[in-house]
């Protein structure tokens, strides 16, 4: 039987994955990134022996052990990771949200595995271009940054992967949307703030549009404040049920 028949459907994506970035920029990129879509399109809960969590299952079983008295919000199985990706499940209760942040230096791949999503996404731009509008006061806030505002989409099991790269769609924000959701996350290369690739948190500095007025269009130019995390979001982390990467 050929090897890739005997492989499940995750480690057939962690042997893409690796082949994919070992060379982001060689000219095969482009052609291994999109063969790794389509794998990861593939994937569902079940290929991973994950069940959907209703909202009472999730708050019961968020995993890892709780901060200040209370189940994370989020909660994270590991994969697997090398030098050039990382991959994982992240788990959100219902009504959860992974704040908006960066991903520097890095590309990124999303497939919901159960439940719904909604990711907002934006590029940081360049400092030294004109800005449409001068940023909105902020009170004794961090460093303010000029973003592009680009889409805000749900995406659930049905949905193709949602993508990010080093100049595109970078950050973004990502809500539980009617109940519990999880998904498949691969980065590359990984997190790793000695080599300057750590996280940061932004908050968007518009305020909310008065009641019945339809919301400004996208893409659209935003401002973004830095903030440390968020006192109310953090992971907590659980075993991962799947086959063995």
């Amino acid at each position: 039987m050929p090897r890739d028949n005997m492989a499940s459907l995750i480690q057939r994506v962690a042997r893409q994955a690796r082949i994919t970035f070992r060379s982001p920029a060689g000219p095969a990129f482009g052609e291994n990134l999109h063969r790794l879509q389509q794998l990861l399109d593939e994937v569902r809960a079940e290929d991973l022996h994950l069940v959907p969590r209703g909202p009472s299952a999730a708050a019961a079983a968020g995993g890892g052990i709780p901060w200040g008295g209370a189940v994370p919000p989020v909660s994270y199985m590991h994969i697997c990771e090398t030098e050039s990706f990382s991959m994982g499940v992240f788990l959100l209760r219902s009504g959860a949200c992974i704040p908006l942040h960066d991903h520097p230096g890095m590309n990124g791949m999303l497939k919901v595995l159960y439940g719904t999503l909604r990711i907002a996404c934006m590029d940081t731009l360049p400092p030294g271009a004109a800005a449409a509008a001068a940023p909105p006061p902020s009170a004794g806030g961090g460093p303010c940054h000029r973003a592009l505002y680009r889409s805000r989409q749900h995406y659930t099991p049905a949905s193709p992967p949602c993508l990010l790269s080093p100049h595109t769609d970078n950050l973004h924000q990502i809500d539980a949307v009617d109940g519990p959701a999880a998904f498949l996350d691969i980065l590359a290369p990984p997190y790793a703030p000695q080599h300057g690739r750590d996280c940061h948190y932004y908050r968007l500095l518009e305020g909310q549009p008065p009641a019945g007025a339809e919301p400004p269009g996208l893409p659209r130019e935003v401002w973004l404040m830095e903030t440390p995390q968020a006192a109310d979001f953090w992971c907590g982390g659980e075993p991962y049920p799947g086959p063995r990467v």
